[in-house]
């Protein structure tokens, strides 16, 4: 998804299923946090793929017709070990 992605998918949630707000999604059952709700809002945190399929199936939305990439397990780690040089004088 483009920045704004995120905070476009989930107003099109909360307009779709006639929610007063984004804590108002709480009220289908998800398990989560508003605190975290928030981040997904303001993009501060990436959302699951899960959490996104849910949202689509109870919303209606086709998540073909969304722009949705899938980022790696490991996205954002680094590699452990730094690679030294040492010059031998």
């Amino acid at each position: 998804m483009k920045k704004g992605g995120q905070r476009a998918f989930l107003d099109l949630v909360v307009d779709k299923l006639k929610s007063p707000s984004l804590r108002g999604l709480l009220q289908f059952g998800f398990v989560l946090k508003y605190s975290t709700l928030k981040n997904y809002y303001s993009e501060v945190r990436l959302m699951p793929r899960d959490l996104v399929e849910d949202f689509c199936e109870l919303a209606g939305v086709d998540i073909d017709g969304l722009d949705v990439g899938v980022i790696g397990e490991n996205w954002g780690q680094v590699k452990g070990g730094k690679v030294r040089k040492i010059s031998l004088r």
